[in-house]
């Protein structure tokens, strides 16, 4: 199994930048599909980006795309999401997740604990 732990959450203005990182322990890390997930206070999680497991394959939710991206290293397991042109709406916990079938598709078997994104205006 993966345990998962995400951090470079904080607090930035709009229009800024911020990068999160996600770190994996676990022998089969590079054989996980891996998305970011976020949760903003009274709405459902939703998925943000996802990535294969050799990182050839990406997809994003609509309203991230060409701000967001999503990267992996797999030799130092490691899982990125670089943030540009952060808006308000974006504020959220923010959950690295993984799926041990490799499908981008899930099901997501392995989750972090999150880490908070807050987009002041």
């Amino acid at each position: 199994q993966a345990q998962l732990a995400e951090s470079g959450g904080g607090l930035v203005q709009a229009g800024g930048s911020l990068r999160l990182s996600c770190a994996a322990s676990g022998r089969t890390f590079s054989r996980y599909a891996m998305g970011w997930f976020r949760q903003a206070p009274g709405k459902e999680r939703v998925r943000v980006a996802a990535i294969s497991s050799g990182g050839g394959n990406t997809g994003y939710l609509d309203s991230v795309k060409g701000r967001f991206t999503i990267s992996r290293d797999n030799a130092n397991q490691m899982l990125y999401l670089q943030m540009n042109s952060l808006k308000p709406e974006d504020t959220a916990t923010y959950y690295c997740a993984a799926a041990s079938s490799g499908s981008r598709f899930g099901p997501y078997d392995y989750w972090g604990q999150g880490t908070q994104v807050t987009v002041s205006s």
